[in-house]
């Protein structure tokens, strides 16, 4: 009766790992962002009360199935690094905003840009050539190994389906 019992909690705790794993995989990076825009920047937030830079990516990953540190400079030493020109969708970008070191990190969506959240502004998207900030302080970019975001990577696209589906006004007239 014992090895029964537990051959069918193993059986269970099997089945809900493959359905976690599932749900991880149906979960696409526009489905995780789309719901953040206009969360508030708060200094060390790691959830949808607030998030600093580090700590939205890192909630974004997870939600994607990949543990990332909270630390953009410690994200920064994860993953392969990616020309600019090569930037696909869920590569996360890096930025020296304070005159030292990598000190922000976003993920590129598309059609060069990224979101982030961002001091006083909280979760926005931005053109990585914005002339008079962000492309001055561009340092890098790293792709993750995630299941999600190679699998989008290699199907078609269509060419603004990420950028139209982000956009904060696009988000606030569809409620």
């Amino acid at each position: 009766m014992r090895k029964l019992v537990v051959s069918f909690m193993m059986a269970g705790l099997l089945a809900m790992g493959a359905g976690a794993a599932q749900a991880a995989e149906s979960t696409s990076l526009n489905d995780v962002v789309s719901d953040l825009y206009g969360v508030p920047y708060k200094s060390s937030g790691t959830s949808t009360k607030g998030f600093d830079c580090s700590g939205f990516t890192r909630y974004v990953f997870d939600a994607l199935g990949v543990d990332l540190p909270h630390n953009s400079a410690a994200q920064y030493e994860v993953g392969e690094s990616v020309e600019k020109k090569d930037l696909q969708p869920g590569d996360l970008v890096f930025f020296n905003t304070n005159g030292r070191s990598i000190s922000h990190v976003g993920i590129y969506i598309g059609n060069g840009t990224f979101v982030h959240s961002e001091t006083g502004r909280g979760v926005v998207n931005t053109k990585l050539s914005d002339p008079y900030y962000w492309s001055k302080r561009y340092v890098g970019a790293k792709r993750i190994n995630s299941p999600v975001l190679e699998a989008k990577a290699e199907t078609p696209k269509k060419e603004n389906a990420v950028q139209a589906a982000s956009l904060p006004e696009n988000q606030a007239t569809n409620k």
